[in-house]
């Protein structure tokens, strides 16, 4: 559903406005917007909403894939930035950037070492760094990867998958004292498309993605019910893509109307609105995350291309928000949002305004993630990925690089928010 990352590198080589910064340099000097949009200013009385589901309004994400690719390789990209070995600087760094919620990974593989065993040693750092720092974490259970020789298509996959589940969250009331905050299984339409459909990345299938996107939501289900069952009041958050797929001039509107509306299966799978013998029910999540990236507006069909916000027939953000809020009625915070290089600072200043537009519209926003909020190794090829608020390379001991327009712009719309929301 949306495109990977050797996709995104391809057409950002295609737009000069998004050229790519040299990696783990501090920049002095802010980029400018990537469209020509002035605040609008608040006035009294404007936003009626004050965000409680975060510890901050800001988040930040830390990349955790840990899928199969195509050349059967497993990456683990929590490893790969030493993420979890300094976890605990990590989160005292974004803390110090007033960022004191994240997103973060468990990674299944690691952690079940034979079916119904697990060994949470890679875990348990990252867990009480957390607490040490007092930051408080969303963990995703299967960031596309799970332990080899698991069928994904078998009914043991979502028994052992709900058990693992079940097992964290009785790990987490132990070590914390309090329920966890959970996303399942992240991006379950992606995960279809990149895994069902076109086979690059784990299991390999093609023409197998409606299969596995209801495979993926039984299983979140099930996991669903496992976590509140160990841990009474934890949190179920569903995170997937937001996208916006245009028709091309001759095109049937409707019919990629009718492709659009695939983003929302894995919601209205776990929601109870689509397939409900799959035990999906409207009380099953706590919040939805919507994913939105640079280029989640493309043209229908042919060779990938981006509709960027300039462009005439780009749908404006705060619109597709208001449209995913109004169906689900629900909490709902922007889950990732990042753009490589130069053009950070200025792409977060876009979504800001954006989000805040959609906010004095009505939308109910919870929070922002800044994800990768940290920049790491590309899936296919190990590039390095300057994406991030934090860069992999360390100054001087384990303090990370940061990329100062960016970290300028999120103290900027740190102080825009606060006067948005102060205002109601």
């Amino acid at each position: 559903m949306i495109m990977n990352h050797a996709t995104r590198r391809q057409l950002l080589g295609s737009f000069s406005v998004f050229a790519a910064a040299a990696p783990g340099v501090e920049a002095a000097a802010a980029t400018p917007p990537l469209v020509a949009a002035a605040d609008v200013s608040t006035a009294a009385g404007e936003a009626a909403f004050q965000p409680t589901f975060f510890r901050s309004f800001f988040l930040g994400g830390f990349e955790c894939s840990t899928h199969r690719r195509a050349d059967g390789r497993r990456l683990d990209l929590i490893a790969a930035t030493d993420h979890d070995v300094q976890a605990e600087q990590d989160y005292r760094q974004l803390a110090g950037h007033g960022i004191r919620s994240v997103r973060d990974g468990v990674r299944w593989h690691l952690v079940e070492t034979s079916p119904g065993h697990y060994d949470w040693s890679s875990l348990l750092s990252m867990l009480r760094a957390a607490e040490a720092a007092k930051t408080e974490v969303v963990w995703d259970l299967c960031h596309y990867g799970w332990p080899d020789g698991l069928d994904v298509f078998s009914a043991a996959f979502v028994h052992r998958f709900a058990q693992y589940a079940a097992s964290f969250a009785r790990l987490h009331m132990a070590e914390t004292g309090r329920p966890p905050s959970v996303c399942p299984i992240n991006e379950i339409s992606f995960l279809a498309w990149a895994g069902g459909d076109v086979g690059i990345m784990n299991p390999l299938a093609s023409g197998r993605g409606d299969e596995l996107k209801r495979q993926l939501a039984r299983a979140t289900i099930a996991a669903a019910h496992a976590i509140r069952e160990a841990a009474p009041g934890a949190r179920v958050i569903a995170i997937d893509p937001l996208i916006n797929i245009i028709p091309r001039q001759g095109q049937d509107p409707r019919a990629v109307a009718a492709v659009n509306e695939k983003q929302f299966q894995a919601w209205d799978m776990l929601s109870g609105r689509l397939e409900p013998g799959l035990g999906g029910e409207p009380d099953l999540l706590d919040a939805i995350g919507v994913n939105y990236y640079w280029n989640n507006q493309w043209l229908h069909e042919g060779e990938r291309e981006a509709v960027l916000p300039s462009d005439d027939r780009h749908r404006p953000l705060r619109a597709l928000l208001a449209g995913a809020y109004a169906r689900y009625r629900c909490p709902m915070f922007m889950s990732e949002t990042s753009i490589e290089g130069d053009a950070r600072a200025g792409w977060l200043r876009y979504i800001g305004e954006e989000l805040r537009a959609a906010v004095r519209g009505g939308v109910p926003l919870e929070g922002i993630c800044l994800y990768p909020v940290l920049s790491h190794p590309g899936w296919d090829d190990e590039r390095y990925c300057p994406n991030g608020l934090l860069e992999m390379r360390a100054r001087g001991s384990d303090r990370r690089l940061v990329h100062a327009p960016l970290a300028t712009e999120l103290r900027n719309q740190q102080d825009l928010f606060q006067a948005l929301f102060a205002s109601s």
